[in-house]
């Protein structure tokens, strides 16, 4: 009972925290003279993912870094094939040209990159310091490509409101991450008394529920009629887990895994992320949120099974 409540009492802070957020995400980024795409990739993805940073430190200083990777890598299946899947199911989203051209090669590539790492069955801390190394780089380019906005914008910026901007967007980030702890500890809950295994547990349960910071994130996105800070978030989300939060964990604690589990997660990650590649005209059409959907309903009962 009470893992049910501490359930619900997260989804609704995941509800405010979204709203608060992207509502002040937008607003800063006007402020600022760059897109909000920017702020979602960087600020709000970093935000959203701290159930995860959360998840990876506590498991990997216990000893047991494999659900932190579990956790790490469902999550950004969930991420793209469910989360994205549903806005995309609200209505089609069109992609930024920035992007298409930095975010998704890379969102691609990393977990290509990582069953490489794996493939001998270890993530070792020089592996972990290796996949640091990318997330630094993957930060440079988003920050110069925002300070490149900034320069070329001839709007002047404005000093009104801005600290109630900054106000609700921290406090939408604040509830966003409660929100993903009080999940995760109720979905946990919930999961560990029907007996579940511990990996299956981190690559769904526990990703589903690090995960609703993004997904509130998203969905009010998609609402507000904002694709670029949805969108934004969750590529963003992902980068940061396949980079940092894996390399955190590898490099606290060795990561000994079982390469066949990790290459199923892997490779769903891979697709689910290639389904939503843009059209050239930057569309992702509504088609491919019942696609990814399909995809990820394939994913829990291939991890179930």
């Amino acid at each position: 009972m009470q893992s049910c409540v501490t359930l619900l009492a997260g989804i609704a802070c995941a509800a405010l925290g979204g709203e608060l957020f992207v509502r002040g995400a937008v607003g800063i980024a006007r402020w600022a003279r760059i897109s909000p795409g920017i702020v979602a990739v960087t600020v709000a993805a970093f935000a959203t993912s701290s159930p995860e940073l959360s998840v990876a430190i506590n498991a990997a200083l216990a000893g047991t870094p494999d659900i932190a990777l579990g956790n790490a890598l469902g999550a950004n299946v969930v991420n793209v094939a469910l989360i994205l899947g549903v806005a995309l199911a609200i209505a089609p989203i069109r992609s930024p040209r920035d992007t298409v051209r930095r975010d998704f090669p890379a969102a691609i590539a990393v977990p290509l990159v990582t069953a490489l790492l794996v493939y001998d069955g270890v993530l070792s801390r020089l592996e972990g310091a290796a996949l640091f190394a990318g997330f630094v780089g993957w930060v440079t380019l988003a920050v110069r490509e925002a300070l490149r906005q900034r320069r070329a914008s001839v709007d002047p910026a404005t000093p009104t409101q801005h600290w109630r901007l900054l106000l609700e967007s921290g406090a939408g980030l604040g509830l966003l991450a409660v929100a993903g702890t009080l999940v995760v500890d109720g979905a946990r809950g919930i999961a560990l008394s029907y007996g579940l295994d511990e990996f299956v547990i981190g690559a769904t349960v526990v990703a589903i529920g690090t995960t609703v910071p993004e997904l509130a994130t998203a969905v009010t996105a998609k609402l507000r009629g904002h694709d670029e800070v949805g969108l934004g978030t969750i590529l963003g989300s992902n980068l940061f887990n396949g980079l940092f939060i894996v390399a955190v964990a590898a490099m606290i604690h060795p990561i000994v895994i079982e390469p066949r589990e990790v290459f199923t997660v892997l490779a769903f990650g891979i697709v689910a992320v290639a389904l939503t590649l843009p059209a050239p005209d930057g569309l992702i059409p509504r088609l491919r949120g019942a696609l990814l959907l399909l995809l990820y309903a394939g994913f829990v009962l291939t991890m179930l099974l």
